[in-house]
């Protein structure tokens, strides 16, 4: 793979996917002259929108509506945008015609000579890199965020950034086609059932997530989460073992074996730090950000900032003001005595529960959404314990209700507004509305922002 941008000049490059990711690759190798070919499978009217971005790129050429066999042979490489999965027929057959078939995340990363950290889990990653940001920068220290599918990796060498550390949040879908990215951290939050319609079995899921150990070596620090027994299975792989491991946990009781070999650990209201020979302390008291994974989120964040330089100081003053990012459990306003949260980031049965582990009683939970094909069951303790009322939306509505409807008084509803309204009407002074879906947004809206804030818009209007 090259490793100079100078030397994509007259390369033939296929791009196969034109959202946001597809886009910024397209202006950056047009940019360094490589030949640009990109095909999507959707017609040019449904991609009218990114078309418009790349007006005046005009030796771009565009295979929109299908791929063609004949394009993807006639290239000298192939790099797939994340949310294409990278089974398709049409893929392994340029592979076995010797074509070279990569992903954004992997062909970009090469690129880039400043440290990378890969953030990646099924839940916590932008937290944890805001939080770690905003470290960075009350410090002094310059940053540069993004990897997700909002901010592709692509677009750091767009803006010509030169930061003192990159970090990049890493998914799964990124991480398929990990042959030689060597981040210089990992942070992996957690590990649970996600993307099993994209994924055939957990097995193959966790095996994407295991590619960013893939090139550790001894100067790799991992920061990793002890509480979660994936991760630490993930740990316990020899070739995670080449390099320096912090843990971090809510466990008072491993306070003396992390300390020991560095890490955090919360003992009541403190985060107990150790990443050099001295053991510090920071205050929790003041932290405004709601539940028990925002703590495990924040350990993984200061053991990172620490770890680059950021100031005992700055990380302390970010613990005290951090408000949290929209969408993830994020309070939305108090009416006739009821709070509603918006959650829509909860696209999985793992962030939903942490959001219920908010809550103790009274909860009116709205969830559905599009059908990943994820077991539910996992949350019929909670549902039973905490949710007053069930309120269940979109293709994913019958799968749920099988699994969770004789735990709460359950309603099956039609559309997103009539559900939200629904909830308004069933809640009494005290209750909680919460929108904590365990799904993508994708069979009624374009994007979890899009269905978080139509939920607000609604709420707002309540009176």
């Amino acid at each position: 793979m090259w490793k100079e941008v100078a030397e994509l000049k007259d390369k033939k490059i296929l791009i196969v996917g034109l959202g946001k990711t597809g886009v910024s690759l397209a202006k950056f190798l047009t940019k360094h002259e490589a030949q640009v070919t990109v095909t999507d499978h959707k017609s040019k009217p449904e991609l009218s929108a990114q078309l418009e971005q790349l007006d005046g790129y005009t030796n771009i050429k565009f295979e929109l509506g299908s791929h063609s066999p004949k394009t993807f042979l006639s290239q000298e490489l192939v790099v797939l945008s994340p949310g294409v999965a990278p089974h398709l027929k049409i893929f392994e057959y340029a592979r076995q015609q010797g074509i070279k078939i990569t992903g954004e995340f992997e062909f970009i990363s090469g690129f880039i000579k400043e440290p990378i950290v890969g953030i990646t889990g099924t839940n916590g990653k932008t937290t944890v890199a805001r939080l770690a940001e905003e470290m960075f920068k009350a410090s002094g220290i310059d940053v540069w965020v993004g990897g997700s599918t909002e901010v592709p990796l692509t677009n750091y060498l767009l803006e010509d950034k030169k930061a003192k550390v990159v970090l990049a949040e890493v998914s799964s879908f990124m991480l398929e086609h990990a042959a030689e990215f060597a981040p210089a951290n990992i942070v992996f939050t957690n590990l649970a059932e996600n993307h099993l319609d994209r994924y055939r079995t957990m097995e193959e899921y966790v095996n994407a997530k295991r590619r960013i150990f893939k090139n550790t070596n001894q100067a790799t620090t991992s920061i990793l989460n002890a509480d979660d027994n994936a991760v630490v299975e993930l740990a316990r792989d020899p070739s995670v073992q080449r390099g320096r491991i912090f843990y971090f946990s809510r466990k008072p009781a491993l306070e003396p074996q992390i300390m020991n070999i560095g890490g955090a650990v919360n003992v009541g209201d403190e985060l107990r730090v150790r990443t050099g020979p001295e053991i510090e302390t920071f205050s929790i008291k003041n932290m405004k950000i709601k539940g028990k994974h925002s703590i495990e989120n924040m350990m993984a964040a200061l053991l990172l900032a620490r770890e680059h330089g950021a100031t005992h100081e700055a990380v302390q003053k970010v613990i005290d003001t951090f408000i949290g990012l929209k969408h993830r459990l994020e309070y939305v306003r108090k009416v006739g005595g009821v709070l509603f949260y918006n959650d829509s980031k909860a696209t999985n049965v793992h962030a939903v529960m942490r959001a219920l582990d908010c809550f103790e009683e009274n909860v009116i939970l709205i969830a559905g959404g599009k059908d990943t094909n994820l077991n539910y069951a996992p949350l019929q303790n909670m549902i039973k314990r905490k949710v007053k009322t069930l309120i269940l939306i979109g293709e994913a509505k019958e799968r749920i209700n099988r699994d969770l409807g004789d735990f709460s008084e359950t309603y099956l509803i039609g559309t997103f507004e009539e559900a939200v309204l629904i909830a308004y009407q069933k809640s009494r002074i005290a209750d909680i509305v919460l929108m904590s879906p365990g799904c993508s947004s994708f069979d009624m809206f374009d994007s979890y922002k899009e269905r978080g804030d139509y939920f607000k818009e609604i709420v707002k209007k309540f009176k």
